[in-house]
C-alpha cells in the first residue's frame, strides 16, 4: 500500500515529468484521480469524494470547508453522467449545517439505492449525520465519527464563540436557579445578555431536529431490515445528540464504539485491496490540500469535480484530449 510518503514521491516524479501527464492536468489531479479510479474498479461501484481540508490546520476559514447548501450544486455536477444505483461516498469532513446535510441526503438518496460511506479518517458532526443515511459504513481502526449535538455561534465580548446548544440550555437552567438570589444577579446579567429572545427555543428545536434526522435516516436505510429498527434508531440518535455523554462536540468516536451504538459497519482491513485504494485516495487528496489553494473537493471516479478554492467553487472538468476512464 502506498503510504503518505510514497504518494508524495509519486507526485514529485510526476512533477518532474510533465510530458507524461494528460494535457492541462496537474500532477495532483492525475495521481488523485488514478487512485480514485482504482477504487471504483475494485468495488465496481460509483465513487464520489467529499473531502475538506480541516485536519491539516493552516487557519482555513471554517465556512469554506463546512457542509453548506451550495454543495448540492457540486453534487449535481459530479453525479451527472453516472450510471447505476450504487455509490461509495468517501467522506472526510468536520461537518456543518444540519439543514444542508439534509438537502444532500435527500438528493443522494433520490439518485442511489445503495449507498456506502467510506471514512478514511473522520466524518464529524453533520458529516456523521450524513453517514447515518448510508446503508452501511466502512471504517478502519483509524476512522472516526463524532457527536451530532447542535452548535451555535454566539457573538461575545471575546468575539464569535461556538457553543453547544446543550451547554446553553444547562447554563440557562442554572441561571434560573441562582437568580432567585438577588446577590447573584450582577454576575449573571452580562452572561444572559448574550442570549437572544429565541435562543433557548432554537437550542431545543435544533437538538430535536438532529435526533429526528438521524433517527429517520437510520430507520429508512441502515436499519431498514431490522425488526426493531425504530427503537434502535432512536437509541443511536439520542446517544449521538447527547452532549452530556461525550462532553465535547469534537470527541472522536472510534469504529468499535460506533458498532456498539448499533451502527452497521464493515471493517476496512477485511479487504486489503479496498484499504489500499481508499487510503491512497486519502493521501493523494491531503497532498492536494497541502500544496494547492483547494480546501474542499467533490469529485467522481471519472475525474469530474467541483473544487472549493479561496472562497468560491469552480467546476473542474476532464481536460480536452483526456478521456475519462471507464466507469464501473
Amino acid at each position: 500500500m502506498p503510504t503518505w510518503g510514497d504518494v508524495l514521491r509519486e507526485l514529485q516524479q510526476a512533477h518532474l515529468n510533465p510530458a507524461a501527464l494528460p494535457p492541462g492536468m496537474s500532477p495532483f489531479d492525475f495521481v488523485r484521480r488514478k487512485y480514485t479510479q482504482e477504487l471504483a474498479t475494485h468495488t465496481g461501484r460509483n465513487v464520489i469524494l467529499y473531502m475538506s481540508k480541516w485536519t491539516q490546520g493552516g487557519g482555513v476559514d471554517p465556512n469554506l470547508i463546512s457542509i453548506t447548501p451550495e454543495d448540492v450544486q457540486a453534487f449535481m455536477e459530479v453525479i451527472h453522467g453516472l450510471t447505476g444505483d450504487q455509490l461509495d461516498l468517501v467522506l472526510h469532513s468536520p461537518g456543518g449545517s444540519a439543514e444542508a446535510a439534509e438537502s444532500l441526503v435527500i438528493y443522494l438518496r433520490s439518485k442511489f439505492k445503495d449507498v456506502r460511506v467510506l471514512i478514511p479518517h473522520a466524518a464529524m458532526s453533520a458529516a456523521t449525520m450524513m453517514s447515518c443515511a448510508a446503508n452501511r459504513l466502512v471504517m478502519g481502526k483509524h476512522s472516526f465519527i463524532g457527536p451530532v449535538d447542535p452548535q451555535f455561534i454566539l457573538q461575545t465580548e471575546l468575539g464569535p464563540q461556538s457553543v453547544p446548544a446543550h451547554a446553553i440550555l444547562e447554563q440557562f437552567k442554572l441561571a434560573k436557579e441562582q437568580c432567585s438570589d438577588p446577590a447573584l444577579l450582577p454576575s449573571w446579567i452580562p452572561i444572559l445578555r448574550q442570549y437572544g429572545p429565541a435562543l433557548i427555543v432554537q437550542c431545543r428545536f435544533a437538538t430535536d431536529l438532529a435526533a429526528e434526522l438521524v433517527g429517520n435516516w437510520l430507520t429508512s436505510y441502515m436499519l431498514a431490515k431490522d425488526p426493531e429498527s425504530d427503537e434502535k434508531a432512536k437509541k443511536v440518535a439520542s446517544t449521538l445528540v447527547a452532549h452530556g455523554t461525550f462532553k465535547s462536540h469534537s470527541r472522536f468516536i472510534g469504529r468499535e464504539q460506533a458498532k456498539s451504538l448499533g451502527l452497521v459497519i464493515d471493517d476496512l482491513e477485511a479487504d486489503q485491496k479496498l484499504q489500499d485504494a481508499l487510503l491512497s485516495v486519502f493521501h493523494a487528496t491531503t497532498h492536494t490540500f497541502n500544496a494547492t489553494p483547494a480546501v474542499k473537493l467533490i469529485e467522481n471516479h471519472q475525474g469530474k469535480a467541483f473544487i472549493k478554492t479561496q472562497g468560491f467553487m469552480v467546476p473542474h472538468p476532464i481536460p480536452p484530449g483526456a478521456a475519462p476512464p471507464p466507469g464501473p
